[in-house]
């Protein structure tokens, strides 16, 4: 058969590449396998070790999964509740795995929890095997600690957001694109492609953030002839299409009137909202609905933050990954300069590609969308992160006669104990002494770097061994803080507060903290400092309040006299025993809990109540549906106010739970008021009473 120029440089290539057969001993000495079971289990303990303590964490989701385990089709949709009356405004694979838990240990807090953790512990070994693959121990090692002990990573694998699965099942894609790059295969991008697919049954639009950077390693480094490389990713992306679309298909083509209401859509359309409110309205804030939107592509980004290049190293989200993100751009570019006339196969710069084009796509998203936007969605980053360090820093090691090499290891090594110094200086009240010790030990191992050629071979591993403990110390600190540290509501952040920023979701009591601010309250998103509004609700007996270290934190006013960091309209906190909010579930008193179970089995929502998260509390402390009205904002057209009339009408619905109503005071952003509506009606008509703290009203009477 006659070849092509191509065929021949293409088969050249593949000759080139061609490891050289190594002993056994030298592909795995003694010491990796106790290496790698340290690690493992190391991540365990850090992510299982007193996790519990959270309680329900994210109220919203553990409802979801309390309603997945009673019932199969609020599984399937991703239904709030287990009547069925609205979803949860994500797609529902993170709520398949928690539901299937619950169901089989019952719903409790580790039941929630422990999955997540599993998808950290799981997600941590698949970086090292696939870093591993192609790289050495140490490498590998180096990236799955850096993942590990990445702050924000510590807070998602011990939280309940979609965010712990989406991680696992992105990492997983890695693996399999590394091993498709190998050899051509075909069945690895297959595999491959479905991963991103059910990353998007997760977390939507989010998971395809990595592919052009699976694609564009496969492309350019898969040893197979160009055509065919075309026609695998044609068809790998077939299967992404199947992965993800079998479950936007069967919502879509379901009969609206027997499905549940589409969380966070404003017309009950599961395409609504992966391209809206959660698609593209994330990059130009043009939310529908959404708790007060975006900045408009503006630099000022809204109530979300400042936009731009320098949005991952700001005081809000700087202390959650920002750790060794210079050292992983400073690699990257090192090691693309070792490849610059390597053969188009080598595996040194398809890795490269892979994570580096995971890092720079993902980052540069996350630093300009203009939307809703939250300090944990970087735990995305974390194991491109870790990646880049590991294998950068790995593959100049072995270039360590180099001065040029050394030189580099030591600028990545002083840059990062600098920027640990900076970091650890915005919590300065926490382990003050620390970013002294980092900061010597990592230039002291920079400087010993630089002249590595003139020191005893004996002794510039130990130099290596100082510069990654440096290197460490910073987000290992912050990532023990984290998990020795309950975390509760919609908006956790990692390690201790910061200065200019703000340490949200830590879990507090009664008049103190939740929501939003530093370990007891604060600041709002974007790093504003100073005094935060207040907010009262109908029959408040009662304020909380919460400081942080650089501001006062909001106060708010419920019907328990418990709540903290309020809004107008109860917004933001619920503390123990009152109505929640927009951020955070309350815990309702027994009084009430025993008024709503009476007689529950008779009706398909033991009550009603304004936003997802005032609702969660009651279903999760009654087991029982809760009719979340306008859904997470209260600001979805659920149901109309004559349509609630027909099934209060039809004894469908036993309560009505007062609350401050969802959102920032309620409408919000163009969406519907509806929910507003139904709360006046109720008002207008039926009489209120008080049990336990909480404004109750009998529909049946």
């Amino acid at each position: 058969m006659d070849m092509t120029v191509t065929d021949v440089r293409e088969t050249a290539d593949q000759t080139r590449v061609a490891p050289a057969p190594t002993p056994p001993s030298a592909r795995h000495p003694r010491w990796e396998r106790p290496a790698f079971i340290s690690l493992v289990v190391g991540t365990a303990l850090l992510y299982l070790w007193g996790l519990g303590a959270s309680g329900w964490a994210n109220a919203y989701y553990s409802a979801a999964a309390q309603a997945a385990s009673a019932s199969w089709k609020a599984m399937f949709f991703g239904s709030f509740d287990a009547s069925s009356f609205i979803t949860v405004d994500k797609t529902p694979a993170s709520m398949w795995l928690m539901g299937l838990s619950a169901r089989i240990f019952g719903v409790n807090s580790w039941s929630i929890l422990v999955p997540e953790a599993l998808c950290g512990v799981a997600a941590v070994a698949l970086l090292y095997a696939t870093v591993r693959r192609w790289f050495t121990p140490g490498a590998a090692l180096i990236a799955g600690s850096v993942m590990a002990l990445t702050p924000v990573a510590t807070l998602m694998f011990r939280f309940n957001n979609p965010d712990a699965l989406l991680v696992l099942l992105l990492v997983a894609g890695a693996y399999a694109v590394t091993r498709a790059v190998e050899r051509g295969r075909t069945t690895w991008l297959l595999l491959a492609g479905a991963f991103v697919g059910f990353g998007f049954l997760t977390k939507m639009l989010q998971a395809f953030l990595v592919i052009p950077a699976f694609g564009l390693v496969y492309l350019f480094a898969a040893p197979v002839r160009v055509r065919t490389r075309i026609w695998q990713l044609f068809a790998a992306l077939g299967s992404m299409i199947v992965a993800a679309g079998w479950w936007i298909a069967a919502v879509s083509l379901w009969p609206a009137s027997s499905r549940p209401y589409i969380g966070g859509s404003q017309s009950n359309s599961i395409l609504e909202l992966t391209l809206g409110y959660n698609g593209f309205g994330r990059i130009t804030g043009d939310e529908v609905g959404s708790v007060g939107g975006g900045g408009g592509g503006n630099t000022a980004g809204g109530m979300w933050g400042e936009t731009g290049i320098g949005r991952l190293f700001n005081s809000e989200i700087g202390g959650q990954i920002s750790w060794l993100l210079p050292a992983a751009l400073i690699l990257l570019v090192a090691g693309l300069a070792l490849t610059l006339r390597a053969p188009r196969t080598s595996r040194l710069r398809a890795a490269l590609i892979l994570w580096g084009g995971w890092l720079i796509v993902t980052g540069v998203t996350f630093s300009l969308m203009a939307g809703i936007f939250h300090a944990y969605y970087t735990v995305a980053l974390a194991p491109a992160v870790g990646a880049l360090v590991g294998i950068g820093t790995a593959s100049l090691w072995q270039h360590r006669t180099s001065p040029i090499a050394r030189s580099v290891l030591a600028v990545t090594l002083a840059v990062t104990a600098v920027w640990s110094f900076v970091l650890l200086g915005r919590s300065s009240d926490y382990l003050p002494w620390l970013r002294y010790l980092v900061i010597a030990a990592g230039l002291l191992g920079a400087a010993a770097l630089f002249v590595g050629h003139v020191l005893p071979k004996v002794v510039l591993p130990v130099v290596a061994g100082l510069g990654i403990a440096a290197a460490l110390a910073g987000p290992a600190a912050y990532a023990v803080d984290t998990a020795s540290t309950p975390h509760t509501g919609s908006i956790p952040t990692a390690g201790p507060a910061s200065a200019g920023g703000f340490g949200g979701g830590r879990m507090g009591g009664p008049g103190g903290a939740g929501g939003f601010g530093g370990r007891n309250g604060g600041q709002f998103p974007g790093g504003q400092t100073g005094t935060a509004p207040q907010g009262t609700t109908p029959n408040g007996a009662g304020t909380g309040t919460g400081t942080s270290q650089n501001g006062t934190g909001s106060t708010g006013t419920t019907q328990n006299g418990a709540g903290g960091n309020g809004f107008p309209g109860g917004g933001m906190g619920g503390g123990m025993g009152g109505a929640g909010g927009l951020l955070n579930a309350s815990t309702p008193s027994s009084e009430l809990v025993t008024l709503l179970a009476d007689d529950s089995s008779a009706y398909t929502w033991v009550a009603a109540a304004v936003g997802s998260q005032n609702a969660a509390g009651y279903q999760l402390a009654t087991g029982d549906p809760v009719m979340s009205l306008g859904g997470f904002n209260g600001s979805d057209p659920s149901i109309s106010l004559a349509d609630f009339q027909k099934l209060v009408a039809a004894k469908k619905v036993h309560y009505f739970l007062g609350s401050g109503g969802g959102g920032f005071g309620g409408r919000s952003s163009g969406g519907s008021n509806s929910a507003q509506e139904i709360a006046s009606w109720v008002a207008e008509n039926y009489t209120a009473q008080t049990v336990g703290g909480a404004t109750v009203y009998d529909l049946t009477k």
